[in-house]
Parts: C-alpha cells; sequence; structure tokens
C-alpha cells in the first residue's frame, strides 16, 4: 500500500509500504475513508516533536471502513464506518476508566503517527479498538465527521472544559486555526456573556464570526486593549490559547482576570516564561493538557442533531495520492487560506468529484 512516511526532521515521502495486519487481539485494521493533516504533523516534521522514529507513517485523524477485527473487539465488525480517534485508549488503567485517554499507562495514549503507524495511508492499524474507535452517525459527511478524530475534542476538552467557562463569562480565544474554532464553537454551548477572538490572519478572523465570536480583533491591534474596553479594566474570566508560541501564551496571562482560568491548547515547541513575579497575586489558575476525545461521541451526536458547525473548517480537498503537495498548501497558510486540509482516498475522491460534476450540470 502507500503512505506518507517521516524520514526525519525536514523529510517525508509518499511511498510503498507493507499494509497493517492485526497484531493485538484488541487490533482493529481500517480502510482509510478520509484523513486530514494537523498542525502537530508540522510540529513533527519541524523537529518539534521528539521521539518520532524515521520510518513512521504520519497523521492521527481519520473516518475509514472496518476491514478486520482482532478476536477481543467486541463492538465493531467490518464493514462499519468508523471515526479513528487521535488518542488510543486501554479502557483499563486508572487514568482510562475516569475518561483521562490521553495520560493512558496501560500502552495507549498519543500513538497514531507518533509510536505507531498512522492514518495518512491506504489503510491503518488501531490498537485499543473498542475504546479507540467511535462508530459514525449514518448521513454524515466523512470530512465533517474527521473533524472530531481531533479537533473538536481538543477545542472542547482541552480549551472549554479545562478553562471552566460558564454562563455570562467573557471567553478570549487567541488563534482562530481549526482548534481555536472549534472551541469558540463549543464555548457559545455554555451561553458566556461574549466570546473574543483574536487573530493575525484576516481571513481566519473572518471565520471566527461564522462559529460564534461576537468581536474579532487582529494581533497587531492591540487585542489587550480591546479586552480591558470590554470589561471594564476587569479582564477576561476564560483564555484559550490556541496558537502555541511563548507570545500568545504570555498575552493570555495577561488578558485573563484576577481568580481566571487561562487553557493552554497549543502545541508549543519552544520554552515560554511564566512570569510569576506579576502573576503570584492573581489567583489564576492555568491549564495544559492532551486531549482525551472522551467527548468524541457525544460531540458526534451533536453534529448529527446540526447543532456544530463543520463545513467551513475544510478548506481544501485532495486525493490521499496528493498528500506532499497538500503538505504545502497546510504549511503555507497565510498564502493558501488553508484551516483544514482533508485527505480522500482514490475511490471516495473520484465518487465526490463525480457527484460535483453531476451537480454542476
Amino acid at each position: 500500500m502507500k503512505a506518507l512516511v517521516f524520514h526525519g526532521p525536514g523529510s517525508c515521502a509518499w511511498e510503498n509500504v507493507g499494509e497493517p495486519g492485526i497484531q493485538d487481539p484488541a487490533d482493529v485494521i481500517v480502510r482509510v475513508e478520509t484523513t486530514t493533516i494537523c498542525g502537530t504533523d508540522l510540529h513533527i516534521l519541524d523537529g518539534d516533536v521528539p521521539g518520532v522514529p524515521p520510518g513512521t507513517v504520519l497523521g492521527h485523524e481519520a473516518v475509514g471502513e472496518v476491514v478486520e477485527t482482532g478476536r477481543e473487539v467486541r463492538t465493531l465488525r467490518p464493514g462499519d464506518r468508523v471515526l479513528v480517534s487521535c488518542i488510543s485508549a486501554c479502557g483499563r488503567c486508572r487514568y482510562c476508566r475516569q475518561g483521562s485517554y490521553g495520560q493512558c499507562r496501560g500502552g495507549g495514549g498519543w500513538l497514531l503517527g507518533r509510536e505507531i503507524d498512522g492514518t495518512q495511508a491506504e489503510y491503518v492499524r488501531v490498537p485499543f479498538a473498542d475504546h479507540s474507535v467511535n462508530l459514525v452517525p449514518g448521513g454524515l459527511e466523512s470530512e465533517d465527521a474527521v473533524l472530531f478524530a481531533d479537533v473538536y475534542p481538543t477545542g472542547y476538552e482541552v480549551g472549554v472544559l479545562n478553562g471552566s467557562v460558564k454562563p455570562g463569562d467573557t471567553v478570549v480565544v487567541v488563534g482562530a486555526g481549526p482548534v481555536g474554532l472549534a472551541a469558540v464553537a463549543t464555548a457559545r454551548l455554555y451561553s458566556p456573556d461574549r466570546i473574543v477572538a483574536v487573530e493575525r490572519s484576516p481571513g481566519r478572523l473572518a471565520s471566527a464570526g461564522a462559529f460564534g465570536a461576537d468581536a474579532r480583533v487582529l494581533a497587531s491591534d492591540d487585542p489587550e486593549q480591546l479586552v480591558e474596553d470590554l470589561t471594564d479594566g476587569l479582564g477576561a474570566d476564560v483564555t484559550i490559547e490556541a496558537v502555541g508560541t511563548p507570545e500568545t501564551f504570555e498575552m493570555c496571562t495577561r488578558m485573563v482576570r484576577p481568580g481566571g482560568h487561562v487553557a493552554n491548547v497549543g502545541a508549543h515547541g519552544k520554552p515560554a516564561v511564566l512570569h510569576l513575579e506579576d502573576l503570584w497575586l492573581k489567583d489564576l489558575t492555568i491549564r495544559t493538557g492532551l486531549v482525551d476525545t472522551s467527548s468524541a461521541p457525544m460531540l458526534l451526536s451533536m453534529l448529527a442533531a446540526g447543532r456544530l458547525p463543520t463545513s467551513p473548517l475544510v478548506t481544501h480537498v485532495f486525493e490521499l495520492g496528493a498528500v506532499e503537495e497538500a503538505y504545502d498548501v497546510f504549511a503555507s497558510s497565510a498564502e493558501t487560506g488553508a484551516l483544514k486540509v482533508a485527505l480522500k482516498g482514490e475511490q471516495v475522491y473520484r465518487a465526490d468529484s463525480a457527484s460535483l460534476v453531476t451537480m454542476a450540470h
């Protein structure tokens, strides 16, 4: 089969690899229908995620069809259309039993595209399948559903839940990329008084309005002053950092009110300064974390019910075999306007293209 293989910082290639097989009785093999490129994949290529061995197939998000199951798999069978979560959960350890799958101590956690071969391939082996794969509700488009493998659970769990968003809050989301937009959309479920989106790209800032931001400000236009004006000098109740740079993290700590919450979602490749000389008396709660994806079934149900926006997030669609071109587009988002790039298997891509041509006529 073909897959995108990591060969070390700055190097990857679409090439032939062996098809995956069942290695553990709890595994399933999934034929990939749709996968995506994540900002974390770019961090891996930049060398910011140490420990990813050369030869690893990249990717950790997918929708596809189960083609084979291990003998201990109880909830899935061949032919099922499923969402492959970015986190694998053993289901037995202390952390998994409390829903903290990202901290799994039974052999799970963030495995796909990091410790084992991932989803940017024609087929993928998924370990601990009963706890790491979700059935896709009928009628959902794959490019919508795949956003619930990582993007939506991350924005919701690491942003909104870690930030303890409550009714009446002022919430500031710094970064209007896919995860930041998911944080905006899911924060609205808690009836905050206002949501402020901060972003350096005018195009992405415009998208924040479609996802529910009440106020939008360019990072270059003094967002700290805007937040101070909107809150009569008090500061935001919750700030959500969804970029992953020292500057944006430090901005979030300055914009939050005394007693407020800072939720760091962004994956950082460099150290950020924690200015305790200014923050020690503010009684802040600062949360970080890896997504658990335990919310994925609930969020998928809300998607099926039409309660969450998705389509504006996927700005570019490529055939899976064009993944190297897709990486170039995604990495140059400032020029291309890319938010989320979907990669579809050959049969799915051609069927969708044929449908579009039919509709056009």
